[in-house]
């Protein structure tokens, strides 16, 4: 299941980190921009401020903090490639799994194992949906379930109770 249109491994650590902190950094704006809002003091400037000064605070964390989960995602998922010499859906279950475990060793090995099953259910939902969906649309492209369209006929002559000949018009 080799994808064409992502790029090779060393850069699609980058291009991955990229991603994540980008969408991050856009959702925790939104996310913090609205918490900002309703912890604001009351007064529709106060809470603009205090709107603009969360998300300049707090946006960026969050951005980094995708950033960091999606770039060691994505090194342990090319690190699997490389090992395993393929690429499919169980190389990115065992990255989540192991993303998770590693980004909460500080908590000890209970919050790990924990981590690890999170990450690795999580994973592999989405690998499952992924996989799903191209199943449904292939679908459409397999000949075996085509409903094959007839040539309409032409209409054939049929005699009424007079004997007279009269085209039959469907």
């Amino acid at each position: 299941m080799e994808e064409y249109a992502r790029d090779p491994c060393p850069w699609r650590i980058v291009d991955d980190c990229g991603g994540a902190f980008s969408m991050g950094a856009i959702g925790g704006s939104l996310f913090h921009g609205i918490k900002g809002y309703r912890n604001a003091p009351s007064g529709n400037y106060r809470r603009l401020i205090g709107s603009l000064v969360s998300i300049k605070e707090k946006a960026p964390i969050t951005g980094g903090n995708f950033a960091v989960w999606g770039g060691l995602f994505s090194a342990i998922d090319c690190s699997m490639v490389y090992i395993r010499k393929k690429e499919d859906p169980w190389n990115s279950i065992t990255s989540g799994a192991l993303t998770g475990a590693i980004l909460s060793v500080r908590n000890g090995a209970g919050a790990m194992v924990g981590s690890a099953i999170i990450g690795g259910v999580l994973l592999a939902l989405i690998e499952g949906m992924g996989i799903m969906f191209t199943r449904f649309s292939a679908e459409q492209f397999n000949p075996a379930n085509r409903t094959v369209m007839e040539e309409p006929q032409p209409p054939q002559a049929q005699s009424n109770i007079f004997g007279q000949s009269t085209p039959n018009y469907q």
